[in-house]
């Protein structure tokens, strides 16, 4: 199985691409967002800004918004999830439209959010799978799913109840760190990966 990371230049990605590093997968980071669609599972890294990575994206942002939805596997962590989503408030650009609705500031006083946080109404069988309850989360700004039919988990910081993980098709977007979420987060991303695992 290969397991591709893009790489939109924003940071360290040795922590995800150890936790996604076990037997029978070979682990892939690419800078090239067209080349990367070029794999069994795509994974959309939580490090950087909003614009930034949306520029970066823009060539081949076409080409895989459509690999997403005819099937292609994805994790979108942090800002991978928010990159999922339409637009940001954190500034312009285009994100992939997979799942319709926008990214929006945390309204709270105290930002970020840098932390452990628990997971409510977590629906989807990885979280109970992988014992997942509690996950580690820095950021200022969430996503706002138009429906929110496509969200499987949810946080609350301060009064504000936003979404922790989205899904749609073979697509997860979640706001949290499972891969600096301890064991269990590392599992979460094990399960995930597990889904989508040939033979």
């Amino acid at each position: 199985m290969r397991v591709t990371i893009y790489d939109y230049g924003a940071g360290n990605l040795h922590s995800l691409a150890k936790a996604l590093d076990t037997p029978g997968r070979e682990v892939l980071v690419n800078e090239d967002l067209r080349a990367a669609l070029d794999t069994d599972v795509l994974v959309l890294p939580g490090v950087g800004a909003f614009t930034p990575a949306a520029i970066r994206m823009a060539a081949a942002r076409e080409a895989a918004r459509d690999a997403l939805l005819n099937g292609l596997p994805c994790l979108g962590i942090c800002l991978g999830m928010q990159l999922l989503f339409d637009e940001s408030e954190e500034g312009p650009g285009e994100g992939l439209g997979v799942v319709p609705g926008r990214v929006t500031r945390l309204r709270a006083a105290q930002l970020p959010q840098i932390g452990w946080n628990a997971l409510d109404d977590a629906t989807d069988p990885l979280f109970a799978a992988s014992s997942l309850r509690t996950a580690y989360y820095a950021n200022s700004f969430v996503c706002r799913p138009q429906n929110t039919d496509t969200v499987v988990a949810w946080s609350t910081h301060e009064s504000d109840r936003f979404a922790a993980a989205v899904r749609v098709h073979n697509v997860l977007g979640v706001q949290f760190h499972p891969e600096k979420s301890s064991a269990p987060g590392v599992a979460f991303v094990h399960q995930f990966l597990d889904r989508f695992s040939k033979g």
